[in-house]
């Protein structure tokens, strides 16, 4: 057994950065996540804004991957992303998703579960006009999930879009590419407690009626 291995079982971090009661939780789901979301953000951690996207195939196989959250609101929590690739194939055919906002920092976590939509149009030709000209060029370029050559191949696709695109003013959006958005019907609150007793309040939704719970940690 190796030193790395034999030091894991006692890897241990007490939780004692804060609470999270009844009392103090917003009215709405996203108004909570709100509060949290600007905490994270004024306590600099990395990628505020981060969370692990898990989906599943028609056969049940599950994948996760970290994702950019670029948007929520009380209609869901919005992500953008190549419409051939691996999670949007997953996504097509469930129509389900589930994505957690890990903010270690803070010894918090919020997990989301719900179906999924894509957003209009409009949205994402509003973000995409947002995006750097590089990440634009870059959207065209990549065949999101599929096997490629090597490195030189990606750059090779590159460099054939970017003499494409070198007289035009503004990138187009891809017709493959844009966002979706996961509709809740479950939103988990995660506060580390200390001797693991944490609190775990979870906004659940049925028949568009919202219930606030408590579940045991």
């Amino acid at each position: 057994m190796s030193e790395a291995n034999v030091a894991l079982p006692s890897m241990r971090v007490s939780y004692e950065a804060g609470a999270l009661e009844e009392s103090s939780l917003a009215a709405t789901w996203h108004e909570q996540l709100q509060l949290w979301f600007d905490e994270a953000v004024q306590a600099d951690l990395i990628e505020p804004n981060a969370m692990v996207l898990a989906t599943a195939n028609p056969d049940g196989i599950p994948s996760s991957r970290t994702v950019l959250c670029k948007g929520f609101d009380q209609r869901g929590v919005v992500f953008f992303t190549n419409y051939t690739s691996a999670k949007s194939h997953d996504l097509k055919a469930t129509q389900v998703a589930a994505a957690t906002f890990p903010w270690l920092g803070l010894q918090r976590q919020v997990n989301v579960r719900g179906t999924v939509e894509k957003v209009s149009s409009a949205e994402t030709a509003e973000y995409w006009a947002e995006r750097p000209r590089g990440s634009q060029l870059g959207a065209w370029a990549s065949p999101q999930s599929q096997v490629v050559a090597g490195r030189d191949a990606l750059q090779s696709s590159l460099s054939g879009i970017q003499r494409r695109f070198a007289d035009a003013e503004k990138v187009p959006v891809p017709p493959h590419w844009g966002g979706w958005r996961i509709r809740p019907d479950y939103v988990e609150f995660w506060q580390g407690r200390a001797d693991r007793l944490h609190d775990r309040l979870r906004f659940r939704r049925s028949n568009d009626l919202w219930t606030v719970e408590r579940l045991a940690p």
